[in-house]
């Protein structure tokens, strides 16, 4: 399942890390009330195959 995401990989724990210590520091002042997601691009390759799957049919 990994192979087929678009980054081809599991995350690290540091890869949350480094996201977390961006919404904390001084450089992610300005980010507010968002959703911020970690994970390689799974939702963006779902919504690109359903779409596939709609056009062909």
């Amino acid at each position: 399942m990994l192979k087929e995401l678009p980054v081809s990989r599991g995350g690290s724990p540091d890869e949350v890390a480094n996201l977390a210590e961006l919404i904390m520091s001084e450089k992610g002042a300005y980010i507010t009330g968002s959703d911020l997601l970690i994970y390689g691009g799974a939702t963006a390759k779902f919504w690109s195959d359903i779409a596939i799957n709609i056009y062909l049919t």
